[in-house]
């Protein structure tokens, strides 16, 4: 007998090159990694491919995670590459359902960096880790040509262990459950466009920065049977986050605009530039769908927690239009709201 050779599997990505656009994190990047990525690296996958995915070995189950962080400039206001590699991928995994417990981190260093940045960035990264309560127990370093890597990149790999009771699902919503944010939207991105100083404006303003499981765990705490699904609406933003879980879930999101929490400088910032602060980055922020009879149990939860004081019930999940979010407007109305398209803010975390 002859042994088979599988044939390769097929693809649907269909774009001839690799564009800015593929990095962020809208239609392009999930045409990427449904099309190319998911196919030939993970088959058909039972469940959505997430921020993070649960393995087992040979003993209960623990969740992993990986990231990278490309952001320009490396220092903002509030923040900076180190802090937020740490910030990012422990949030990945808190609201994969998982406290972290274990990092390995990748620096890829240009030539040429000066060693006080350097230095400044594994500083940060230490006490990230920190305020955290996770360990950086190993990593590597490769150094490029000058000009090759914006000063610094850093890469990361996370391990977590499941918080107790919390099982998330985007096919496990159902139509009348709550959306939840965890606080104001757009201040990372807005912060870090502003850095770059390449527009004539000024706003006080910084980055959101921060880890979110001590929220996540408040959270579950309130309401972890009706804890439904849960996601960090980074590259994309809020809009790009909700329209993959509305497309995961089969059901669609309606929000209620004026409820959503978004702060005077981001808005203005939005309207000058002609940008939705629903598809700006946050990087301490976190989207929860809770079925209704939790809703007000994990709101308060929410508000009695540090830094979840500004949290917001902003919708709710409806059976039709299915695959779709939609937002009321405050002056009537409602409008269609699609995930991001394009790259207007390259280079985010």
């Amino acid at each position: 007998m002859h042994d088979t050779i599988a044939s390769p599997p097929a693809i649907r990505f269909r774009d001839r090159q690799i564009e800015m656009m593929h990095g962020a994190g809208g239609k392009a990047s999930r045409r990427l990694i449904e099309g190319l990525f998911a196919p030939i690296l993970c088959g058909s996958p039972a469940e959505p491919l997430g921020d993070a995915a649960e393995v087992h070995v040979n003993g209960p189950p623990i969740a992993i995670t990986a990231d990278s962080f490309v952001v320009s400039p490396l220092a903002f206001p509030g923040g900076s590459i180190g802090e937020l590699a740490v910030n990012g991928t422990v949030n990945d995994l808190a609201v994969s359902g998982a406290r972290a417990t274990a990092l390995v981190v990748t620096y890829i260093l240009e030539a040429g960096l000066a060693t006080e940045v350097l230095e400044r960035e594994v500083r940060a990264m230490s006490r990230a880790a920190c305020a955290a309560g996770v360990t950086i127990a190993g990593g590597d370093t490769k150094v490029v040509e000058h000009g090759k890597a914006d000063g610094m990149y850093i890469t990361t790999a996370g391990v977590g262990c499941p918080i107790r009771g919390v099982k998330l699902s985007a096919r496990s919503a159902r139509p009348g459950d709550s959306v939840l944010i965890s606080g104001p939207i757009g201040d990372h991105g807005i912060t870090i466009l502003l850095a770059r100083g390449e527009l004539d404006l000024e706003a006080d303003l910084h980055s959101d920065t921060r880890p979110v499981i001590n929220l996540v765990e408040a959270l579950a705490r309130a309401a972890a049977p009706g804890l439904r699904w849960m996601r960090d609406p980074t590259r994309g933003g809020v809009a790009t986050t909700l329209n993959e879980f509305a497309r995961d879930a089969r059901l669609s999101v309606h929000l209620r605009e004026e409820a959503v929490p978004v702060r005077g400088e981001v808005r203005g910032a939005c309207e000058l530039l002609g940008l939705d602060p629903l598809h700006i980055a946050n990087e301490g922020q976190f989207l929860a769908i809770v079925a209704p009879e939790y809703a007000d149990a994990a709101l308060e939860a929410l508000h009695g927690a540090p830094g979840g004081e500004e949290a917001r019930i902003i919708g709710e999940v409806r059976e039709q239009p299915a695959c779709a979010v939609l937002a009321s407007m405050a002056y009537g109305g409602t409008r269609i709201v699609d995930m991001l398209v394009g790259d207007p803010l390259p280079r985010i975390c």
